[in-house]
């Protein structure tokens, strides 16, 4: 992007964009550590992640108050406005990655010491797709790489796909055995959570796109997700 004639107004703009990898980096650390914490069965590192969430909500609301000011003062037009207005967009679908994170926390806590080893591989093969997602749009964002952006947006596919499969493999295991109920719904709302970052990081891809390029992604997006038409065991 070319200097402007008011160098304060290309600090504005290097600030916004700072706040926004700033925030990036923390959503997708608080992410890795909630599966962590589930995977490990750690109620610290948990407690750690829902700590996060303070500091994750004070750094949005800095990003977007900037975001305003920008506006304000400076009237920015063009790809300078597509940066505010991305900045502003992404920041929220950060802070609900972060939201997200701080509720599979809470869910760790509650099954604490309750979960077999089997029953949270397919959860962990899931996040590690979605935090793939996440640091690739990440770095979408930072080299504003439209093309990377919508390598993620393509890629939302497979994450629907495998979590409507872990969604039946779960049923699975509570079905053979009534005593896995409690601890598989649970894991069925972590997956589901972790599915929704997924569709977080695609809006990402879309609104890192539109600032790159000035365009919308105007394809449907491809969703893989059954399990909103999966019937009742027995069901006809």
């Amino acid at each position: 992007m070319a200097d402007h004639i008011v160098r304060a107004f290309d600090t504005d703009l290097d600030t916004l964009s700072r706040g926004v990898a700033e925030l990036g980096g923390l959503a997708e650390s608080m992410t890795t550590r909630a599966i962590e914490a589930l995977m490990r069965q750690s109620p610290a590192i948990a407690n750690e992640v829902i700590a996060l969430d303070a500091r994750l909500d004070a750094l949005q609301q800095d990003v977007e108050e900037k975001a305003i000011l920008t506006i304000a003062r400076r009237q920015p037009l063009a790809v300078d406005l597509r940066l505010v207005i991305a900045a502003i967009r992404i920041t929220h679908d950060l802070e609900r990655i972060g939201d997200l994170a701080k509720n599979i926390s809470k869910r760790v806590i509650a099954i604490t010491g309750l979960v077999q080893p089997k029953l949270v591989k397919g959860v962990e093969h899931l996040a590690k797709l979605v935090l793939t997602q996440l640091k690739d749009v990440l770095d979408a964002y930072v080299e504003r790489n439209s093309e990377k952006a919508i390598d993620v947006w393509k890629h939302d596919e497979n994450i629907d796909a495998f979590h409507t499969s872990l969604f039946r493999e779960l049923l699975t295991y509570m079905m053979e055995d009534p005593r896995n109920i409690g601890v598989c719904t649970h894991l069925l709302f972590c997956a589901k959570n972790i599915e929704r970052m997924g569709d977080h990081a695609t809006n990402i891809a879309e609104n890192v796109y539109y600032l790159v390029t000035g365009r919308q992604l105007l394809a449907e997006r491809i969703k893989a997700d059954a399990t909103s038409l999966e019937k009742p065991v027995g069901a006809k």
